[in-house]
């Protein structure tokens, strides 16, 4: 599908903000392997929480979709066989913090997905789940999906680089619920809030670990999780987009179901556009920005990857010089985001360089034109509000890749239109 973006003088108005893709899935996750039945409220529904969805079910879970909540009927911990591979789809999360779960079983189980999931590296966790106890291993030896694994779980030690904060997050779930005590050394860690919100969902579950500044993790043996409500909070890395659209147009525009105080890492993004010269009010479920004249900065990505796409385009109204760095991991997400950023926007005029961990985007207001989303939801999104402010409209090809984790994006984004 090609969706073509036009031009707009400004935006207005409010619009909630679906739920946490992030808190979605680790949501689901625990419900699965909790004993009892576990309700979660206002939970995402996109692509990728329907690729977690059959995950859980294939792993044992029984999940009833209400109005607005799902319920999960946790299997207590004990993985069932699964005959079948088992399909993410284009869902990283799912993929990798799906291969925890499954270490936790008896019986072979293969994980696979998409031809973007098949091509992103999962070597350092498969090689730290063999080094706990389970049978870990990438079926065509490329350090790739598909990833055969047999378990248990037995516990041990294990040091890990994670250049995907996903790779620890998928031992930190499933190590409670393994036999033995482990310990996991992390001699490198990239967005560390998403390792935060783990341990936030640890917390509280009860669940006793140690952490040693995030270099070292101490986890005990033989616990469990337990059955749970939740309402699942609004999604930061969403909000980013509608963030930028405000910043881009120069309009006024109410963001609602947003908490401040919820440990997701994209919420800097609002504080990002405030130093920017955007005007930003914190309200209690609510931000209000306003779009200003913003000034180039240069802004440590680190710890908000998924936010690379949205700020590249936004850096292009910016005056002076944006500096995105110290975000290599961006290579490794559904695309080189990096090189794909350049390259599209370059497309629509944009005066952008690529670097090794990140871009530099000179001030030079997009054109308009013909891009690729690539198949990748964030670029697609990331084009889409750049095009808010270009000379003319920008026509996205694949523009339906969207529904991975915001199937509403566009119907949100035209609902702001004056």
């Amino acid at each position: 599908m090609i969706q073509t973006v036009f031009p707009v003088e400004s935006l207005e108005g409010s619009i909630t903000i679906p739920g946490s893709k992030s808190h979605t899935i680790r949501a689901l996750l625990i419900a699965s392997l909790a004993e009892g039945e576990s309700l979660l409220s206002s939970p995402l529904d996109s692509s990728d929480t329907r690729s977690c969805i059959a995950l859980c079910r294939a792993l044992g879970a029984e999940i009833t979709e209400e109005d607005s909540a799902w319920r999960i009927q946790g299997t207590g911990g004990i993985v069932k066989p699964v005959e079948d591979e088992i399909d993410v789809g284009n869902s990283g999360t799912s993929l990798y913090l799906g291969a925890g779960a499954a270490a936790l079983g008896k019986k072979r189980i293969v994980l696979t997905g998409d031809e973007q999931i098949r091509s992103r590296p999962v070597q350092p966790l498969i090689s730290s789940l063999s080094d706990l106890g389970a049978d870990a291993v990438s079926v065509k030896k490329n350090g790739s999906a598909p990833v055969r694994i047999r378990g248990p779980l037995k516990g041990g030690k294990t040091s890990i680089e994670c250049p995907t904060s996903q790779y620890l997050s998928s031992l930190l779930l499933a190590l409670p619920l393994a036999e033995g005590d482990s310990e996991i050394e992390v001699p490198l860690l990239h967005e560390k809030p998403y390792v935060e919100m783990t341990l936030d969902w640890l917390d509280r579950q009860g669940i006793r670990y140690a952490n040693d500044d995030f270099a070292r993790f101490r986890i005990f043996g033989s616990q469990s999780y337990s059955a749970f409500e939740s309402q699942i909070p609004g999604d930061f890395s969403t909000a980013t987009f509608f963030l930028c659209a405000a910043a881009i147009s120069g309009s006024t525009i109410t963001l609602e179901n947003l908490d401040m105080n919820d440990p997701q890492g994209d919420k800097e993004v609002a504080e990002i556009l405030a130093r920017m010269g955007c005007a930003v009010t914190i309200q209690k479920q609510a931000i209000t920005i306003s779009g200003k004249a913003m000034e180039g900065r240069v802004i440590d990505m680190n710890t908000i990857p998924d936010a690379l796409p949205a700020m590249a385009v936004t850096a292009c109204y910016a005056q002076g010089t944006t500096e995105l760095v110290n975000v290599p991991q961006a290579r490794l997400k559904e695309t080189d985001r990096i090189a794909v950023m350049r390259e599209e926007l370059s497309k629509c005029g944009a005066d952008i360089e690529e670097r090794p961990d990140g871009l530099v985007i000179r001030h030079s207001p997009l054109k308009g034109g013909n891009v690729w989303s690539h198949r990748d939801h964030r670029i697609a999104m990331a084009m889409a509000v750049g095009a808010l402010g270009a000379e003319r409209p920008i026509a996205i090809r694949d523009a339906e890749v969207v529904a991975v984790t915001v199937p509403q994006f566009f119907p949100l984004l035209r609902s702001l239109y004056t």
